[in-house]
């Protein structure tokens, strides 16, 4: 028989988040998701039972991690599960993004993302057992379009953070997983949901800028079905051995196998000259 999970999952108000707190609610569990704004708003969306405690949280406000924590813990006893989902996209290159528009995409994508994990982890260290699942992404794996290569670059450390703490949670009976959806069916890039860098380079207009003008024609057009994505989170939160780095959707996992393909290419052809760089030593 199945027993019944604590999840807690940031960015719940629309896009994975919500999907993966509708289909855990669906499947029998408890659910703390979180929103930065309009709690009664999800509330009701996800049709509000006792198994549900929306609480308000920015993973970027430090006392509102620690706040949104106490709650879940104080009204439900635990986390078995954190989703860290919270996040959005910066379309720039970069040399055109501003320190601003830097700063405050690490602080959502990594450092907010950080900080709810670290809040959680005392409790799950406690319980020992629990899965952090972290949302990462296709371009954590490889940085295929121009003018998301900072979005990129704050995938990249989600796919690090998760490695070193895997290693450093393992003894405690906690998991971690990140899981890399390819393009879905979501607001990602929906005009009010990603965030267009304010300076425009015209040298960056056949790269950048192509992206910029085919943004909204993607919107609403990728291959994925969130909802489906949901029930193989869903899945991995219930696996025994779940795996630590997971890519979701046929896109996601074809540039997975072709960064692998890649990097195994490049290693090989300067192995001859990057491999003799042991230090000599004197013979005895």
């Amino acid at each position: 028989m199945k027993s019944q999970k604590v999840w807690f999952i940031t960015g719940a108000s629309r896009g994975f988040g919500f999907e993966i707190a509708k289909a855990a609610l669906q499947s029998g569990d408890k659910v703390v998701a979180t929103v930065r704004k309009n709690p009664e708003q999800l509330t009701v969306s996800l049709k509000d039972t006792k198994d549900l405690l929306v609480v308000v949280l920015d993973v970027t406000n430090k006392q509102q991690v620690k706040d949104g924590v106490q709650k879940a813990i104080g009204h439900f006893g635990r986390v078995d599960v954190l989703v860290n989902n919270a996040g959005y996209g910066l379309l720039g290159a970069f040399e055109e993004a501003s320190d601003e528009e830097i700063k405050k995409q690490f602080d959502t994508n990594v450092i907010g993302l950080m900080d709810v994990t670290r809040a959680v982890l005392p409790h799950m260290r406690k319980e020992k057992s629990g899965h952090i699942i972290n949302v990462s992404s296709l371009f954590g794996y490889k940085a295929s379009v121009p003018g998301f290569g900072i979005y990129t670059a704050t995938k990249f450390a989600v796919e690090g953070i998760s490695e070193g703490l895997a290693l450093e949670v393992n003894p405690f009976g906690i998991h971690v997983t990140a899981v890399a959806p390819g393009l879905f069916n979501t607001d990602f890039l929906a005009s009010d949901s990603y965030v267009v860098s304010k300076n425009s380079l015209e040298a960056y207009a056949s790269t950048v800028g192509q992206i910029r003008g085919a943004a909204g024609q993607i919107h609403g057009n990728q291959p994925g079905d969130p909802a489906k994505l949901a029930q193989v989170v869903i899945q991995v939160a219930n696996s025994k051995t779940p795996p630590l780095h997971l890519p979701v959707g046929k896109d996601s996992i074809a540039s997975f196998r072709d960064k692998v393909k890649a990097t195994e290419a490049e290693v090989s052809t300067w192995e001859a000259v990057s491999g003799q760089t042991d230090r000599q030593t004197q013979p005895a």
